[in-house]
């Protein structure tokens, strides 16, 4: 007999969730672009609705009622097909605790959220990567990846920590080659960031397919991430699915009152995308000159960039001069990228700091 609880082997076997650095190593504080967070802070809507305007003793309405007849009328569907969370993420541990298990497979591109793998591990389910191709995800290398103990893929788009994004005639592709019997799972985590007028479509499969959940969340664009609020939509089984396993009181009622307020300034939302973008595209621009040097930018759709190091200078020591000159940046080794950085687009004094740095280096490596 035991002398004490014994873990579950597939739980003993995890790493926990390492999130983005915010101090250096001898604590002094960093400016914190590790974590993708919004450098324009959130909307003032927001703080005036979290300025002491509920009474904390009581507990939040469990179902988010009013906050998913909001996040409906915004993208006209039915409250009833939404479901709310901490975090979209507790809505994919969800979707993947409820369709997979032991001896089953979950499977996602080899450069995707962090947080995938883990929830495999924790249903004691099978982790399979599929081949990226110049580090963005593919369809062909997905399907090609798909057996018969698959249960859920799962597809971050726009992409982390890559930031590619697949049109809507590749998630199309991808679902129609699916078996029925395998949930999709479209995270889109970074999609306020989109341009106008581009759409993978994601949303109109959850509304016409028995096997497709969408992923979105207000921590981004929106920039209430420490409110912990997220929301998925999809047909009426698969949203009863995640009622049966979310917590009964997740989403708390500042996070609720926040999120409601974020939705009715779609105005902020705007502001930061385009910010965003527009310090994204110098950014990139300036890096490309170092192109010479072994610097290259991938494309993003989201508010980060990969850099990948592919010449004299490395990653570990672009990620230690940044760090001296104040920034956390992510570095992902652990995530099969130990030559890239992952950067999340600040504002544009901060990126020219960036810049800054990996030009002096680029130049005293030469």
């Amino acid at each position: 007999m035991a002398e004490r609880p014994t873990l579950k082997p597939w739980i003993e076997a995890i790493h926990a969730y390492v999130p983005g650095k915010s101090k250096t190593s001898d604590g002094r504080p960093l400016v914190k672009l590790s974590a993708n967070e919004n450098p324009l802070g959130c909307s003032p809507k927001v703080l005036e609705a979290l300025a002491g305007k509920h009474q904390p003793n009581f507990y939040p309405d469990p179902d988010a009622t009013a906050l998913r007849e909001a996040i409906g009328a915004a993208h006209g569907i039915d409250p009833a097909r939404i479901v709310c969370g901490t975090g979209s993420g507790e809505l994919l541990h969800c979707a993947v605790q409820a369709f997979a298990g032991p001896g089953d497979e979950v499977l996602f591109p080899r450069f995707s959220f962090s947080l995938y793998p883990l929830l495999a591990w924790k249903v004691g389910a099978e982790v399979v990567m599929a081949d990226a191709v110049d580090y963005e995800p593919n369809v062909d290398t997905l399907l090609a990846a798909v057996t018969p103990r698959t249960r859920v893929v799962l597809l971050d788009n726009p992409n982390n920590p890559v930031g590619t994004w697949l049109p809507r005639s590749e998630v199309e592709r991808l679902h129609a080659g699916l078996p029925a019997d395998v949930l999709l799972v479209v995270d889109q985590a970074y999609a306020e960031f989109l341009e106008d007028g581009l759409d993978d479509g994601g949303m109109e499969l959850a509304a016409r397919a028995d096997n497709v959940l969408v992923m979105r969340t207000f921590s981004k664009a929106f920039g209430i991430a420490g409110e912990r609020v997220g929301w998925a939509t999809g047909a009426p089984h698969l949203v009863d699915a995640l009622n049966r396993l979310r917590g009964a009181f997740n989403v708390t009622a500042s996070g609720q009152m926040a999120a409601l307020a974020a939705l009715s300034d779609p105005e902020f939302v705007r502001c930061a995308r385009d910010a965003n973008n527009a310090s994204m595209k110098r950014f990139i621009d300036d890096l490309t000159a170092l192109g010479n040097h072994g610097v290259r930018c991938l494309p993003s759709k989201a508010n980060f960039v990969l850099v990948v190091f592919e010449g004299d200078l490395d990653a570990t020591t672009a990620l230690e001069a940044i760090g001296e000159a104040g920034y956390a940046v992510r570095h992902l080794p652990g995530q099969g990228l130990p030559e890239a950085l992952r950067i999340t687009i600040g504002t544009p004094d901060q990126m020219d700091d960036i810049t800054a740095v990996l030009r002096r280096l680029c130049e005293g490596a030469a």
